[in-house]
């Protein structure tokens, strides 16, 4: 275009939205991959969500709380959608959604069994591309379904990769590009390859349609009445809502032939799923019984309805390519020529804004391949964004217009969620397989959107804390399977993350947010405290923290045959919740001396816990014997410890903050409390050590572990034969796999085995496994507190890493090695090979997978292949900030040497 083009161009798109000025994030790729099978779907009896709403009837049945669709947009409140769907000539059903298993079906609970991408995308949507890999011949629905039941817990999933349907490259790949000439100007380019041997046709129909908020018999806020979509020309549809006004979808002619526009409503097909009549003759799967089954009179003949669809008939010659341009602006943006030689220019323009906006948010020291990677990670994060709806009253209570639910369905799940009401953009773990917000997955998605939109990073954290998320008690939100379940406490870390890395890029000290994300988690830590110390000894319980299957049994459940744990995990969670909200009460306290109060509340909250789980009853939750942290069960009128070496030993290790004392020299009230306590409280003094690393320069740690404790649980984490694999720290010590751990209660034995890959239980839906595998969010975890544990101990202490190697490391450079160890996941080897993409030849060999990168959800503990949802970015997006830090610690070490 010959313009200048800057990192201020997305920077200034994100000001004028955060001001106001100018709703460039109105648009963008909220619309979920999955609404069928959901918890809010779900109006059963027994609140079985995937049979209630399958798969088969997501194409005939309209939803009640949102909508889905392929690498599909929406409005920030889901009244207009768009979405891709297509047709190869020889699948039964017509491709308008991802499928997968659902929980019941798979050997590993619900799996996505599609290829898809996010390939790139800017934080107002300014610019997206996704990727589709459509097969040519009949996609085998069938065939999967009867291979997941088929295998078992013991076998690995079958993935359509395993078909065969590629390995000639009889496919099509499908690339769809978003970008905004302004914010209410959407231009669509969707390029249909074909990567096989012959000629074929592709059936695209670009589809826009309007969430049905209208069937409901319901007033109020997001319940709009039916709008409608018609022709506006041979190549124009018009959209006219309630609430969002109108708009126009022009359509490209491909080779001179203008699109088909077919028109249903967006109702239900009750004829078909419950043998009752319809709401309107024109009904939801219109448009995959006119293409797929050839029923002419299935379309409205009048040319409207609340759906409508531009038809094309592509016919690629083998190796080449289709292009179908789209534009969708509001009614108001003068557009006399929509696909003149501008079209492309802003395409042109809007990537090159997106290399430089990345360009300057990530570390010039990354290579190309290591960029790449980390720009699909972002890409994955960003694409993640999903419109989220769910007011538990009204779903409990069920609909005016609609059946009443069924006899005790309230006892299902959520009765003491009433207050619940979400209808906002929220980061998801993965939009097909957790098209639903997790409440600590939430926490890693902030810290990981930090580096790149700190604004709606800070404005996540604070909207879990809002009085319609937030229990009245103070409990946040789990998830929609159960609201009430406890996750780990890791919003304080979060919300400090956030600040820190904001301020870090050069955006000031954000005070007012930091101020209110410490005041809601004072709430959430209140309830902590009174709901999870069972014994008011400062030994915590919590559940399954997240944690799914790392326990021998269910732990969010009594144990079997009566008692209770003194968790380990739990103990030390709280204990980092105290360390962080001190560390943050301690910031805030600079500018207003009554958050020294705070700060003492949470020292002296940290020591009661760090005593109890060293010390009480002899020696807490330590087992001197073995030098490792573990569970403390009560049966009986015995207490003995869970001798499984897993995570839950680890997270002990995070909770640990450096005091620098010339900081507080100036915060004397709070100095004063602590040479108070350290004083009078001698025998706790063990967990708070004085160091002076260089002179003139004292500083304190506050740690759970002493230093020769942390030296003893290092010992198994760097030890390849117990937690650290080639790819970062494994869930479970390797040991438990010729020694698993068991036990007898309560009549039943009990066993806990390595099992480095998928899970081999059914436990928590079987579709997890922390038995083993390498976590995300854990290893992060692990190595930010490994840096502040080496800011406190410095060179004085080094440990030998791998254990058996002779190679002494300071815990800055251990940490660097797990960093490198992660970091190998995602990059080639030299022959090409991916770890995390296992032994598929494709992703090595083919040029049309190459360059491609899935982020899942944790990782085989010996090979590295990806395992469980395959795009959780979500939480494993992190290993973009990683990958940097990777490249950062090798410029400094090149400039070093």
């Amino acid at each position: 275009m010959g313009c200048e083009v800057s990192a201020d161009d997305e920077q200034r798109r994100i000001d004028e939205d955060t001001r106001r000025e100018s709703n460039w994030k109105r648009w963008g790729p909220y619309l979920a991959e999955r609404q069928w099978g959901t918890v809010r779907e779900d109006y059963s009896a027994t609140g079985e969500c995937w049979t209630y709403l399958p798969h088969d009837h997501a194409r005939s049945r309209a939803y009640r709380w949102g909508e889905d669709g392929l690498l599909g947009i929406t409005d920030r409140e889901c009244r207009l959608c768009f979405a891709l769907a297509l047709w190869n000539g020889r699948d039964p059903i017509l491709k308008e959604r991802l499928f997968g298993l659902s929980g019941p079906e798979g050997n590993h609970g619900e799996d996505v069994k599609e290829l898809y991408y996010y390939l790139d995308a800017t934080p107002t949507a300014s610019y997206l591309k996704g990727l589709y890999k459509y097969p040519q011949r009949e996609f085998p629905y069938a065939s999967l379904v009867a291979e997941g039941a088929r295998r078992t817990q013991a076998d690995p999933e079958f993935d359509l990769e395993d078909t065969g349907l590629f390995d000639d490259g009889r496919y099509f790949d499908v690339t769809v590009e978003y970008a905004k000439a302004g914010p209410e100007d959407i231009l669509v380019r969707v390029t249909a390859s074909n990567r096989g041997p012959d000629a074929a046709t592709l059936h695209l129909l670009p589809t826009l349609w309007q969430r049905n908020t209208w069937s409901w018999g319901r007033r109020g806020e997001g319940y709009w009445d039916k709008g409608r979509i018609s022709r506006l020309d041979d190549t124009t549809l018009l959209a006219e809502h309630p609430s969002l006004g109108r708009y126009r979808l022009a359509c490209e002619p491909v080779g001179g032939a203008a699109p088909r526009f077919l028109f249903t409503d967006n109702e239900t097909n009750a004829e078909r799923l419950f043998g009752a009549a319809s709401a309107s003759p024109w009904v939801k799967d219109a448009f995959h019984r006119h293409v797929v089954g050839a029923e002419a009179h299935a379309v409205n003949p009048d040319g409207v309805g609340t759906r409508a669809a531009a038809w094309h008939t592509l016919d690629v010659p083998a190796g080449a390519s289709a292009v179908v341009r789209l534009r969708l602006s509001a009614e108001s943006v003068e557009l006399a020529h929509p696909f003149d030689e501008g079209f492309d220019a802003v395409f042109e323009a809007r990537i090159a804004e997106a290399d430089a906006f990345f360009a300057a948010r990530r570390s010039a020291a990354l290579t190309a391949e290591e960029r790449r990677v980390v720009r699909q990670a972002d890409a994955g994060l960003l694409w993640s964004k999903q419109f989220y709806h769910f007011v538990v009253e009204h779903w409990l209570d069920g609909d005016p217009a609609q059946p009443p639910p069924p006899p005790g369905r309230e006892g299902v799940r959520n009765a003491e969620w009433r207050h619940l009401y979400a209808r906002d953009v929220l980061s998801m773990p993965d939009k097909w397989e957790y098209p639903w917000f997790a409440a600590w997955d939430t926490a890693f998605h902030c810290v990981a959107m930090a580096r790149i939109d700190a604004g709606f990073a800070k404005q996540q954290v604070l909207l879990l804390c809002r009085e319609w998320y937030m229990h009245p008690n103070g409990q946040l939100p789990a998830y929609e399977f159960a609201f009430g379940d406890v996750n780990p406490p890791v919003h304080a870390w979060a919300a400090w993350r956030v600040f820190s890395l904001a301020k870090q890029s050069g955006q000031g000290r954000d005070l007012a947010f930091l101020e209110s994300a410490f005041q809601k988690c004072l709430v959430n830590f209140t309830w902590w405290v009174n709901r999870k110390d069972v014994d008011g000894n400062n030994l915590f319980t919590g559940g399954f923290l997240g944690l799914d299957n790392v326990g021998v049994f269910d732990r969010s459940k009594p144990l079997p045959g009566g008692g209770h744990l003194d968790q380990a995990d739990g103990t030390a969670w709280m204990a980092f919740y105290c360390t962080t909200m001190l560390a943050i009460a301690l910031e805030l306290a600079r500018d207003n001396a009554a958050y020294a109060d705070i700060a003492s509340k949470f020292f002296e909250h940290f020591m009661a816990i760090t005593q109890a789980m060293n010390r009480l009853g002899g020696t807490g939750l330590w087992e001197p014997q073995d030098g490792f942290y573990y569970d403390l069960a009560h049966v009986d009128g015995q207490t003995f410890p869970m001798r499984v070496r897993s995570v839950v030993g680890l997270i002990p290790l995070l909770a640990a903050e450096s005091l620098e004392e010339q900081h507080l020299q100036h915060l004397p009230l709070f100095k004063k409390r602590l040479d108070w306590f350290l004083e009078n409280k001698p025998e706790v003094a063990s967990h708070i050590s004085l160091a002076e690393p260089r002179p003139g320069h004292l500083h304190r740690i506050l740690s759970i572990p002493t230093r020769e404790q942390l030296v003893r649980v290092l010992r198994y984490v760097l030890d390849e034969r117990e937690f650290l694999s080639p790819f970062g720290v494994r869930s479970l010590s390797r040991v438990h796999g010729e020694h698993p751990y068991v036990i007898d209660l309560g009549g039943s034995r009990h066993e806990v085995r390595y099992a480095p890959a998928e899970s081999d239980t059914g436990m928590f839906g079987g579709n997890s496994n922390w038995r083993g595998p390498v976590w995300m969010p854990i290893n992060y975890l692990l190595i930010e507190a490994l840096k502040r544990h080496h800011h406190f101990y410095g060179h004085s202490l080094r440990v030998e890493c791998p254990v058996g190697s002779g190679r002494m490391l300071t815990l800055l450079e251990v940490a660097a090695e797990l960093e490198a160890r992660i970091a190998r996941l995602f990059l080639p080897d030299e022959s090409g090979r991916r770890p995390c993409h296992g032994d598929d030849a494709r992703y090595s060999g083919s040029p049309h997978f190459r360059d491609l990168v899935l982020f899942h959800e944790y990782f085989h503990g010996d090979t590295g292949r990806g395992l469980g949802a395959s795009h959780q970015t979500g939480w494993t997006a992190l290993a973009a900030n990683i990958l940097e830090r990777v490249a950062e610690t090798r410029a400094e070490r090149s400039v070093e040497g």
